[in-house]
C-alpha cells in the first residue's frame, strides 16, 4: 500500500511557478523597477532619453513658475545692465503678498502701456508716492525727499530732462531706466493709456542676478538711495498731480 502523501489539487495550485515569479514581482520596489524597465524598452534611447526628458520638464517648470531668463535688449539700464546681458527674473518675488519696492529692477509686460514687448526698468515710485523732477539741485524727489541716484545713474546723465509731477495711483508703478538719456519709460508715456504707470499685475518678476557673461555675473541689490524715502501720505493714491 502506497502510504506516501499525495499533493492535493489545492497544494499544487497554491505554489507559484517559475514563470510567475519572473514576470510579476511581488514587492513595490520590484514592481517599480519592472515598470521602469518596460518603459525604457519602449522609449527609443532608453534611460538616456528618459533622463533628458525629465531634465527638460524640470527646466520648463522652473522657467514657468520660478525663474525666467531675460536678455537685455537695449542700453536703457546701462551701466549696470548692458546690451546682451542675461539676467534671471525671480517670478516668485511678488507672489506671496510681497509688493515691488522702490529701487527694485523689474521685468514687466508693457503691452497697452509702453508697447507690445517685455521691458526692464527700475521702480522709482509705488502706489501713493508723489514723484517730482526736479528739485533745485536737479534731483528726483519722492514724497518730498530727494533721491541720490549717483550710485546707479548712467555717468553724465541727469535724473531727467523731462519735468514731471505725478502721484502714482494705487496698484501701479512709476518706472525709469538707469540710462535716462536712452530710456523710454514712464516719463514718455504720461499722456498714454495708464498715464505712464504700469499695473503691479503686469510685473513678471524681479531681476535678481546677472548670469551672463560670466565676467559680469553678479547679484542685483536694491540701492540704499530710497531707504530714507518716507511712506506715501494717506489717501494720496488715486490721482495724478
Amino acid at each position: 500500500m502506497d502510504t506516501e502523501a499525495q499533493p492535493t489539487e489545492r497544494d499544487r495550485s497554491s505554489r507559484p511557478t517559475d514563470s510567475e515569479d519572473a514576470s510579476e514581482p511581488g514587492r513595490p520596489e520590484e514592481r517599480s523597477r519592472f515598470a521602469l524597465s518596460r518603459v525604457t524598452e519602449w522609449v527609443p534611447g532608453g534611460r538616456i532619453t528618459l533622463t533628458l526628458l525629465a531634465c527638460l520638464l524640470f527646466l520648463l517648470l522652473l522657467s514657468t513658475f520660478v525663474l525666467r531668463p531675460f536678455q537685455i535688449p537695449s542700453g536703457s539700464m546701462e551701466q549696470g545692465l548692458r546690451i546682451g546681458d542675461r539676467v534671471l527674473v525671480n517670478k516668485l518675488a511678488y507672489r506671496f503678498g510681497a509688493e515691488p519696492q522702490r529701487g527694485d529692477i523689474v521685468v514687466f509686460d508693457g503691452t497697452g502701456y509702453f508697447g507690445h514687448a517685455d521691458y526692464i526698468k527700475r521702480v522709482v515710485g509705488v502706489g501713493g508716492d508723489h514723484v517730482v523732477c526736479c528739485d533745485e539741485e536737479g534731483r528726483i524727489q519722492v514724497n518730498g525727499r530727494p533721491v541720490d541716484e549717483s550710485g546707479f545713474l548712467y555717468p553724465g546723465d541727469s535724473p531727467s530732462t523731462v519735468p514731471f509731477d505725478v502721484v502714482v495711483p494705487a496698484g501701479t508703478l512709476f518706472l525709469l531706466g538707469d540710462h535716462r538719456g536712452d530710456s523710454s519709460d514712464s516719463r514718455d508715456h504720461l499722456g498714454s493709456p495708464g498715464g505712464g504707470m504700469i499695473p503691479v499685475d503686469e510685473v513678471i518678476g524681479r531681476a535678481d542676478w546677472i548670469v551672463w557673461p560670466f565676467g559680469h555675473a553678479t547679484r542685483l541689490h536694491r540701492p540704499d538711495a530710497y531707504a530714507r524715502v518716507p511712506a506715501a501720505a494717506a489717501g494720496r493714491a488715486g490721482a495724478h498731480g
